[in-house]
């Protein structure tokens, strides 16, 4: 939705004209102006008594029209919810295969990597908290950056062992 329709679309909404607000989001002003038959305006201080009940008369003959195309707009954004949530689940599924695979392999280095870099960036980090305490300056972004990288790493290490562990794959 364009913004510049945000007072218009608040004013129509205040003056109870929703199922119109609706179509108007889901398929623009001059889609749902040829519908109706109605000009409305671009400015919300144009609407005036006369022009809200001319557009509530309209809104009640189209509203199966106007709910329509609201439905539509509604069907489209659900879809592609469920299209981000299925791609979202085949990249975790790819991850999980990933280190499944890994735990699986002969080589030392595929099987401890992930604990590996989790002690090296909680001793990087530990020694910069300890260098800060003695204190020696350390560059603020480089600490934030750790800790960032930490979380993501003990998540990613946490969450990934319990998925292998339930999947019944061990070292």
């Amino acid at each position: 939705m364009l913004p510049f329709l945000l007072p218009i679309l608040s004013s129509l909404a205040s003056s109870g004209l929703n199922t119109l607000v609706g179509a108007i989001s889901a398929k623009g002003k001059e889609l749902v102006e040829d519908k109706l038959g109605i000009k409305i305006p671009d400015d919300a201080s144009h609407l005036t008594p006369e022009l809200l009940s001319q557009l509530k008369i309209k809104e009640m003959e189209h509203e199966s029209d106007l709910l329509a195309m609201a439905v539509e707009k509604k069907k489209l954004e659900i879809e592609s919810e469920r299209i981000e949530a299925d791609r979202d689940k085949a990249a975790s599924e790819a991850v999980t295969s990933r280190w499944t695979a890994d735990m699986n392999s002969d080589s030392y280095w595929s099987k401890n990597i992930r604990p590996f870099t989790l002690i090296f960036i909680l001793s990087v980090y530990t020694v910069f908290g300890l260098m800060s305490a003695a204190g020696w300056v350390v560059n603020e972004t480089y600490v934030t950056l750790l800790g960032q990288w930490g979380m993501i790493i003990m998540s990613a290490y946490f969450v990934g062992r319990t998925v292998e562990k339930i999947k019944g794959v061990e070292q």
